[in-house]
């Protein structure tokens, strides 16, 4: 047992703390943390959230010689009995999602993160979450704490860039498919990693087949809701956060507001742009397969 967690009665932190540091323990501050000791192969960090993680060859030791067995027998039952508690998995993966890709509007922007055993519990104690479950605000500083502790890339393509590709490949499925695959290209620019993960859009050979040299041998798993797994839910945050970005800056660019979707709002303000810039000016700042190009 190299990792373990639980949750905490913060109320007890002070007690744990004071006995650590009797043992020996150097008691250290850390992010999103009441404090965080390390000792000999070992550290064992109590989160805001009332979280507490242990990770290391010492773990068993440690649990056996500092949380009582009345505690470690409760939190095994927990984690049996509540989908709430899951087991964290530690694994080194790449998440990648995408942004954009239902909105006639603006670019599409895809994001891949590297997570492992040291960025997870930092994501999890932020509560790092599917973007569709957050506020556009709450992205944007989430985005911010995932981008100072992971290795991430964003890929963005531009309308004009994204009807180009459309253009030659002709099919959604396979133009995602390379934005995906440039990702985990970027990230294993970076980092090497053994195992990716994505959101189910298509035949996992889309992904597979796209993919360039580093990304050749790596584990590709494509999972329907993938989003529920930390690495991608990042690479949705990250990838929303760039698009909402990109959306202002296309607002301001044209002095108009461009609607996100392809709701009526939508082909309103597509056929006031067209007014104000003429046909040939949509591809600039939308994508043009959508059947919105042909009802306005």
């Amino acid at each position: 047992m190299n990792s373990y967690s639980q949750l905490f009665d913060l109320s007890k932190g002070a007690s744990l703390k004071k006995s650590l540091e009797l043992a020996g323990f150097e008691i250290k501050s850390a992010q999103y943390a009441v404090w965080q000791a390390k000792g000999n192969n070992v550290s064992a960090t109590l989160y805001n959230s009332g979280k507490f993680l242990v990770q290391g060859k010492g773990t068993q030791v440690f649990i056996k010689d500092f949380l009582n067995v009345e505690t470690v027998i409760q939190t095994k039952l927990i984690e049996t009995d509540s989908p709430k508690i899951l087991k964290t998995d530690l694994t080194p993966r790449i998440g990648t999602d995408e942004s954009g890709k239902g909105d006639y509007f603006g670019p599409l922007v895809i994001a891949g993160v590297y997570v492992d055993e040291k960025s997870i519990p930092i994501l999890e104690s932020a509560g790092i979450k599917d973007s569709k479950k957050m506020t556009d605000k709450d992205i944007e500083k989430a985005a911010i704490i995932i981008k100072q502790n992971t290795v991430f890339t964003v890929v963005v393509l531009n309308p004009l860039k994204y009807n180009e590709l459309y253009s030659k490949i002709k099919n959604l499925n396979n133009l995602l498919a390379w934005g995906h695959a440039r990702a985990i290209e970027n990230v294993l620019e970076k980092q090497d990693c053994a195992n990716a993960l994505a959101d189910k859009f298509g035949n996992e050979s889309l992904i597979l087949n796209a993919l360039m040299t580093k990304g050749k041998n790596i584990k590709l798993e494509q999972r329907v809701r993938a989003e529920e797994d930390i690495a991608v839910a990042a690479a949705s945050i990250l990838a929303r956060n760039e698009f909402v970005k990109r959306m202002k800056a296309l607002s301001s660019e044209y002095v108009m507001l461009f609607p996100k979707g392809c709701s009526s709002q939508v082909k309103q303000a597509a056929k006031a742009f067209v007014s104000k810039y003429s046909k040939d000016g949509l591809a600039q700042v939308a994508k043009l397969h959508f059947k919105t190009t042909l009802e306005i």
